[in-house]
């Protein structure tokens, strides 16, 4: 049994969203810890580790870090960095491998940072025949919003085997559905990419855009 690899003192930032692996996430950065922690990060090509605020707490009640935000995150690499003033960031961020934090300490200008381990990338499964049609829908609503002006060419340039893939299938659609973050977190979360893909399956039907 192979040993999970773990990151020492990875620096953390907490968001509102959930960011999977693979996807694109936009942010501004205000608060001064973390717009030196962004700086630092795009300067050596490191990656800082995205977690999710767990629901109805706030950082200046969580007496510790696990109160605030979630123990599973995404890690992140800043792709664009744009300082459009002093104090104020907007940069876009690259999901890559989902972490578990172990432990975390809190540096003396209020950053988090973890010691984290990696959690087994999604294996390669392929699309079954009756979760088909939530892949074509997937590759339908891309050209939609790529039509309309939205940043979605990913969906258009990639080759088809992506949409055979059920954990990036699964993956985009979280990306696009109305779903609490909460949601997107559990199925974030979820080790089977087909157990993802079902539930998200699931969740478009009741939404009817695919059948049930």
């Amino acid at each position: 049994m192979s040993v999970p690899l773990t990151l020492t003192s990875l620096p953390l930032l907490p968001i509102s969203s959930v960011l999977f692996p693979g996807s694109v996430l936009s942010l501004s950065v205000l608060k001064a810890r973390y717009l030196d922690m962004v700086r630092k990060c795009h300067q050596i090509n490191a990656p800082f580790g995205a977690v999710a605020v767990a629901s109805d707490h706030e950082e200046y009640k969580a007496k510790s870090l696990r109160e605030y935000v979630h123990n599973i995150g995404t890690l992140a690499v800043v792709n664009q960095f744009v300082e459009h003033r002093p104090g104020l960031l907007h940069v876009r961020c690259q999901g890559m491998e989902r972490f578990r934090i172990l432990n975390h300490q809190v540096l003396p200008h209020g950053l988090w940072t973890a010691n984290v381990e990696h959690l087994p990338t999604d294996a390669h499964v392929p699309v079954p025949y009756h979760l088909q049609r939530v892949a074509q829908a997937l590759a339908r609503a891309g050209e939609l919003l790529y039509i309309r002006g939205f940043n979605v060419t990913s969906y258009i340039e990639l080759s088809t085997s992506q949409f055979e893939d059920c954990g990036w299938v699964a993956n985009r659609w979280c990306e696009l559905l109305p779903i609490s973050a909460e949601i997107k977190q559990q199925l974030m979360q979820l080790e089977s990419p087909l157990v993802r893909l079902e539930f998200v399956a699931r969740i478009l039907g009741r939404m009817g855009i695919t059948a049930a």
